[in-house]
């Protein structure tokens, strides 16, 4: 008999004999109840040829097929009963027809060789449909196309699944960071001066000028410092998440030497994509600027308004199309170019919806931060001396050394929960788009060790 599940031909009789099984209704006289006579070469003991009607201990009045009476149940003369009804099964048309060579017969549909429910216990034809099996899941995602929320998800399960890693990880960039801002600011960037000429109504215009500056030369060095945080602590959180997603874990140790090889072209291209920016803001306004010089009055600022407006508008675009850059330059070991343009193909069509992903999270990583620094920059106003209404007046208080370290810590805690929330977000964005176009669900399931997988794997989830 074919044991090979799902290989019998539908209805098909087995192979073997029927040895040991008691004769149907429809079966005629079996080989031993005929009188065995000598063949033609003189030989005893075969069987011979079948009588051409009932044997002699047969009746003659024989009752249909298939309507035997049960023993003793139905009265003299009563007309025999038909066998009631299968109940019917759980499939689309019932429970089918069993029997030796019929749908849930040996060989059949629901049979262990056939269609149906095997050994296994897998649910074949006849036992109803569910649906799609559900995708493997070796890590913090189903290996498939994800859906918006899936993404979100996965994020925060791998901060909540290798906590130790993500947190310490995002801790220890936080705190050399806010160490290094907190001296610059309370040691050398002390713009306390500049705040009080741009406070000051009798200023002229090249003491506010100077005092513009200097402070945009503060809030630079500071967002300077602020972005290579960021970039450590994207490349290490970006290896952690590639590892979860297969539900590897990974330390601290082995996340920085997986990620050290790219940090400098990680720094290109983090200040590359900037620098384009500014560039097109540039040109945006050159046009403003020229007609300014030239004497254009207020047809000038209009023209550079709108020519700003149309750069930024640019920059967006450009920004989101390259976006997945990070992770395509950390994990598949490309270029600066390179990455950029991997960003840009799978990007391609999916424009709209990246945007409003990556916009959810960075909306959702900063009201995270916001509840957790803003309470701290009020505690660090009261504690400073000069209460929290300074705060409220000139929106930055004393830069004292208590306002400094106290308002650090806040931003400390936010970052360590930011930092794993935006990273996360962007590297399964990543991983989503290439499971869409290259069917990298595939190699991921392979590399997890996960067996025959995509043979029933559903298409996109709903929503996404």
């Amino acid at each position: 008999m074919n044991d090979t599940p799902g290989w019998a031909s539908p209805g098909s009789a087995p192979s073997d004999g029927q040895n040991g099984q008691e004769p149907t209704p429809s079966d005629p006289a079996r080989p031993g109840d005929r009188p065995a006579s000598p063949d033609p070469a003189g030989e005893p003991g075969q069987p011979g040829p079948a009588p051409s009607g009932p044997g002699p201990k047969w009746s003659k009045e024989q009752p249909p097929p298939a309507q035997w009476p049960s023993p003793g149940g139905a009265p003299q003369g009563a007309p025999p009963q038909a066998p009631p009804p299968p109940p019917p099964g759980p499939g689309w048309g019932g429970q089918p027809p069993t029997g030796p060579g019929g749908y849930g017969g040996p060989g059949g549909y629901g049979a262990p060789g056939g269609y149906g429910p095997g050994p296994g216990g897998h649910p074949g034809w006849g036992g109803g449909w569910g649906g799609p099996p559900p995708a493997a899941k070796p890590g913090v995602i189903p290996l498939r196309p994800l859906g918006v929320g899936e993404i979100l998800d996965g994020a925060v399960s791998t901060m909540r699944t290798h906590w130790r890693t993500v947190l310490g990880i995002s801790l220890a960039v936080a705190v050399f960071t806010q160490i290094l801002v907190i001296l610059l600011q309370g040691l050398v960037l002390d713009d306390s001066a500049s705040t009080d000429v741009l406070n000051d109504p009798s200023a002229t215009a090249g003491e506010l000028s100077r005092a513009m500056g200097d402070t945009l030369l503060n809030s630079g060095v500071v967002l300077l410092i602020t972005l290579l945080g960021t970039i450590v602590a994207t490349a290490l959180l970006t290896t952690v998440t590639s590892r979860a997603v297969l539900g590897k874990s990974v330390t601290t140790a082995e996340a920085w030497r997986d990620a050290r090889p790219q940090l400098l072209k990680l720094f290109g291209l983090t200040f590359l994509l900037p620098l384009i920016a500014a560039v097109i803001v540039a040109v945006g306004i050159l046009p403003g600027v020229l007609v300014g010089l030239a004497g254009g009055g207020d047809g000038a600022v209009a023209l550079g308004a709108l020519g700003g407006l149309a750069a930024s508008v640019v920059v967006l675009w450009l920004m989101i199309r390259f976006s997945l850059a990070s992770p395509a330059l950390m994990l598949e070991k490309q270029s600066v170019w390179k990455s950029l343009n991997r960003s840009a193909k799978l990007v391609r069509g999916a424009w709209w919806r990246v945007f409003g992903i990556q916009l959810l999270a960075t909306i959702i990583a900063n009201i995270v931060a916001s509840i957790i620094v803003i309470p701290f920059a009020f505690l660090a106003s009261a504690l400073s001396g000069d209460g929290i209404g300074s705060l409220l007046d000139s929106g930055t208080g004393d830069l004292g050394w208590t306002f400094l370290i106290v308002s650090g810590i806040g931003s400390v805690i936010g970052s360590m929960l930011t930092f794993p929330i935006t990273a996360g977000v962007t590297v399964l964005l990543y991983i989503d788009q290439r499971i869409r176009r290259e069917a990298l669900d595939l190699d991921l399931a392979r590399a997890a060790g996960i067996q025959d997988h995509g043979s029933g794997a559903p298409g996109a989830t709903p929503g996404s």
